[in-house]
């Protein structure tokens, strides 16, 4: 090997891409995750000025390429088009069970990557659960304090909506884009809906009808969860690419093994991170921010610990992993006898809030009126064992006239759900693996049961006979993580303060939602989005 070839391996850590993964020589802030927390608030201080390393330890994914991701997804047993899995993403559970990797991705852009783009702000209630409820907690911010950062927010993901929800937060202005049309099995849904006096509205979208900040119109695909190969749908490597822009360094492949901090315990002096082959740097920095998830957020900080910090850094309140959170899927559907009149839509088009606040249990439930034609035709077909005109009146009688109703129920912060170290089993670098241990309430059981209760009327009403329902004994998690640092006033009871800065150490910062108390049933992107911003406020200040 030649002496300019060896330089550059080493500089690249063995990946053989040539880019420089040495660590800067000091950075005003350092960001660990690449994902829509981390790149807000790296384009936000970038912009201003601020000398910025991201650190992110999945790859940078080929635009370019989305075509082909698409297709692995599409075909059967080509594998994830994200690339999870393995001893990099081991993980184990404790009680019921909890897929992780079903739904997350490590890589620039992360779960933006894969996500389906509903952006809700949550409502007034869900920032004051325990004073108007008696359940959860309080958040140490209201609505009115997150309410400029959702506008901000809906203007850098390009949210595109209606003001046609009679039972949403109030806002200050209408959405950056217009709302997408309802599809046909939309109005289906409506005429039973209004028989039984029920609320459809539309959903905001971070997906553009139109293009939008130089991404382009959605063309219908059909396949945003979990890839869009027009780009119309928003990920945070938009973000990540304006913060490159304003002078912010991107190096990716990187894990970040442990947080180390001074010999007081006060402040973070440097982030550990992993080569593609192995080989560690210390990049220091004057801030740090932690934008990794809410489990690796909270793994990050137990494999951080110290003497000082024995139970995992940032942790004296023994709150980093605890109300781990999830939102739970309740659903129903069934066939109709007539068409739908659609192919599949990607994604949904009206939902209902009416029984956000119900009267009923306390936990939020939002219904989903879902663009679901009935059992994939690809996948139907190539496992059928008939072929030609059979084959196809069997596709035609099972597809196109299915509809259904989802629905997302909260989960109330419960201590005894949380992430831990696996002792017993290590990921490639190593370290323990994420434990999730996590349980169902019988107050969400609950609320499952009422939201399915919900669910079936309507499609009654419909006329719809009934073939499957979701209920508590076969929920899943929609993959919103939540709760790990959550923040809060009391240093003695939460992770972070209001700014979302940890109260042990001054110059450490988490965002994300694994900072949020409760997680009402919205899904949190946008919330996110927003506390990153205003996160991002604060931190510029402290600059």
């Amino acid at each position: 090997m030649s002496d300019r070839r060896r330089a550059r391996s080493q500089d690249d850590g063995g990946a053989g891409d040539g880019v420089d993964r040495t660590p800067s020589s000091r950075a005003d802030v350092c960001i660990v995750g690449a994902g829509p927390a981390g790149a807000l608030v790296a384009h936000r201080l970038a912009a201003a000025g601020a000398d910025v390393v991201v650190l992110e330890a999945g790859p940078r994914f080929d635009i370019s390429r989305r075509t082909e991701a698409q297709e692995r997804h599409i075909r059967p047993g080509m594998g994830d088009p994200w690339e999870m899995g393995g001893p990099r993403d081991a993980y184990s559970t404790a009680g019921r069970e909890y897929p992780l990797n079903a739904a997350r991705v490590k890589g620039v852009g992360g779960s933006t990557l894969h996500w389906q783009g509903m952006v809700m702000r949550l409502h007034e209630r869900d920032f004051e659960l325990a004073t108007r409820h008696g359940v959860g907690t309080d958040w140490p911010i209201d609505y009115a304090d997150l309410r400029p950062y959702y506008a901000t927010a809906e203007r850098a993901l390009g949210v595109a909506g209606a003001m046609d929800n009679p039972y949403a937060p109030p806002r200050e202005e209408p959405f950056p884009l217009p709302a997408f049309p309802p599809s046909y099995s939309d109005s289906l849904f409506a005429e039973a809906c209004e028989r039984l006096e029920l609320d459809m509205h539309s959903v905001p979208n971070a997906r553009n009808p139109e293009p939008y900040d130089g991404r382009a119109a959605c063309q219908g695909y059909g396949t945003c969860k979990p890839v869009c190969p027009s780009g119309a749908k928003y990920t945070a490597e938009s973000h990540i690419e304006k913060a490159r822009a304003a002078g912010a360094r991107i190096v990716d492949r990187v894990p970040v093994q442990r947080l180390e901090h001074d010999e007081r315990g006060e402040t973070i002096e440097a982030a550990v991170y992993a080569t593609p082959d192995g080989t560690e740097h210390r990049q220091p920095a004057g801030q740090f921010v932690l934008a990794c998830g809410g489990v690796e957020n909270a793994r990050l900080l137990l494999l951080s610990e110290s003497d000082q910090y024995p139970d995992g850094l940032a942790n004296s309140s023994d709150a980093v992993g605890r109300f781990f959170m999830d939102h739970l899927f309740a659903g129903a559907g069934g066939r109709l006898d007539e068409p739908t009149r659609q192919n599949h839509v990607g994604f949904n088009t009206s939902e209902c809030h009416q029984f956000y606040d119900d009267t009923g249990p306390v936990e939020g439930v939002k219904l989903e009126f879902l663009n679901y034609a009935g059992p994939s035709p690809v996948i139907e077909a190539l496992g059928a064992d008939t072929w030609g005109d059979e084959l196809l009146d069997r596709l035609r009688e099972s597809y196109g006239t299915h509809v259904a109703i989802g629905g997302l129920v909260e989960q109330l912060p419960d201590a005894e759900n949380r992430i831990t170290l696996d002792p017993d089993r290590r990921d490639d670098h190593g370290n323990p693996v994420p434990n999730v241990e996590w349980s169902l309430s019988d107050r969400t059981k609950r609320a499952i049961r009422r939201a399915n209760e919900i669910q079936h009327a309507i499609l009654e009403e419909l006329g719809a006979s009934i073939e499957w329902t979701v209920g508590p004994d076969a929920t899943g998690p929609a993959f919103h993580q939540m709760g790990t640092t959550r923040m809060g006033e009391d240093p003695e009871r939460s992770v972070v303060d209001a700014d979302c800065r940890t109260h042990d150490l001054s110059n450490l910062w988490i965002v994300g939602s694994s900072v949020f108390p409760t997680g009402g049933a919205m899904n949190p992107t946008l919330t996110i989005a927003a506390l990153s911003l205003r996160a991002a406020t604060a931190i510029e200040e402290s600059l």
